[in-house]
């Protein structure tokens, strides 16, 4: 079973004005987490935070290339899954955002289950996104009531 999940969208801004929306701190909050330890840079690890729901998530840096690819882990030690987020300048007024989550455990019961739910994740984190680099929209992040 191929345990990859792939989200693409299309965002009307430069790939440099998407890239800095994920790696800046002060950009992040804006449609994803509340706050970034740092600005995401190779071979760091960061804290991500969500106030809302009172949580922390670790994630480790593993590859920056400006403006086209980041790569980072995270995920509890036996759980750990690889991002891998790419962006394509189709013009210089829009970008391609491609997400990519590997290593969800094949023998996992709950593998379909958790399949979606990133799935559902990534579409939600992309459409924060967008709202907020297309419209100025900053209030549509930690709205999912679990």
């Amino acid at each position: 079973m191929d345990t990859q999940i792939i989200t693409k969208f299309k965002i009307v801004k430069p790939a440099k004005e998407v890239f800095e929306a994920i790696v800046n701190p002060e950009k992040i909050g804006n449609f994803w987490f509340s706050s970034s330890s740092a600005r995401w840079e190779q071979g760091r690890t960061l804290t991500l935070r969500y106030n809302e729901y009172d949580a922390d998530v670790g994630i480790n840096v593993l590859e920056v290339e400006e403006n086209r690819k980041i790569v980072f882990s995270w995920g509890e030690n036996n759980q750990e899954t690889v991002v891998t987020i790419r962006l394509k300048e189709l013009d210089k007024t829009s970008t391609i955002i491609e997400v990519n989550e590997s290593g969800l455990s094949e023998d996992d019961p709950e593998i379909i289950n958790k399949m979606i739910g990133q799935k559902e994740g990534w579409v939600y984190t992309l459409t924060c996104l967008k709202g907020y680099l297309e419209n100025g929209v900053n209030t549509l992040r930690a709205s999912i009531i679990f």
